[in-house]
């Protein structure tokens, strides 16, 4: 008898400290909507921290209307210029918007006739993009005698650009500012490899150029692109996808306005240059800036 008498009284108390308990839990106090919506007002990386945290939080973490503010609102027009028209429409209807968000973040579409790449930061969903080798301007690009065009399975884009040899070399590229994140900080990078009979390239510096066109504030930095391995610092970096990355300046894109950004390469043309293929040049954010 006393033990129903002790285990009802206990069963009460769990009762009341559980009821107590919901109403000190915010999934309890605040419908879901609302929980999107505060969480939509984080980042995508505390979104997927949450999602952890409990299964209310997970469902509301995880919901269309979450991931859709993290995702350019201008991502139906990007992925529709994709150069696969039905591979865009499939990833607009079928994937929830956090799956699109991710499968950006680490798969590169194409866009522009197979010129450019389209992808996101994942860290905070902004834009980065890279012109290939053929959406580039390259000095003696179209003649074969300076320059190969070939295929190669480590590449997003369909050619890359090989160099057989020349004395004068130059590659540009022209992005419009519109397209990027605005108030966001970017670094542009020169994305290339070695072949093994090179040269050249340990022994003049390359002249790189980033800057707003038609502005008078450069700031041109040079470097080696083949410096030898006891040479400290080395500029170029690994990028772990079977390329070679080094960067060429950074730009601050303040409100996205209708404008361009040139990112330039050039040697004077005094050493005899081979052995060099490019990918293209990206742009991308620099994390924490």
């Amino acid at each position: 008898m006393y033990f129903l008498i002790i285990f009802k009284i206990q069963d009460n108390i769990e009762k009341e400290l559980s009821s107590e308990r919901r109403k000190m839990d915010i999934t309890f106090v605040l419908p879901a909507r609302c929980i999107s919506y505060i969480i939509s007002l984080t980042t995508p990386r505390d979104a997927s921290r949450l999602s952890l945290a409990c299964p209310a939080f997970k469902s509301a973490a995880d919901s269309d209307s979450v991931w859709e503010k993290f995702l350019p609102s201008d991502y139906k027009e990007i992925i529709s210029n994709s150069s696969s028209i039905s591979a865009s429409s499939l990833m607009i209807t079928s994937l929830s918007k956090k799956d699109l968000y991710f499968y950006l973040c680490h798969n590169p579409i194409l866009i522009n006739n197979h010129t450019t790449s389209f992808s996101l930061m994942q860290e905070t969903g902004k834009k980065c993009y890279m012109v290939g080798a053929r959406g580039l301007s390259i000095a003696w690009g179209d003649s074969p005698q300076y320059w190969n065009w070939l295929s190669l399975q480590e590449s997003r884009f369909p050619e890359v650009a090989k160099l057989r040899e020349v004395w004068w070399f130059e590659i540009i590229a022209r992005i419009e500012t519109r397209i990027l994140s605005s108030k966001t900080n970017y670094g542009a990078y020169l994305v290339f490899k070695f072949v093994k009979s090179r040269q050249g390239f340990d022994a003049r510096p390359i002249e790189f150029d980033v800057y707003f066109e038609g502005s008078n504030n450069h700031k041109r930095r040079s470097a080696l692109l083949d410096p030898p391995t006891n040479v400290s610092p080395q500029l170029s970096q690994d990028r772990g996808d079977g390329w070679t990355e080094i960067e060429m300046g950074e730009f601050f894109n303040e409100n996205g306005d209708d404008g361009t950004v040139v990112c330039k390469l050039c040697e004077s043309g005094s050493v005899q240059k081979r052995g060099i293929i490019i990918q293209g040049i990206e742009l991308r954010p620099k994390y924490g800036k």
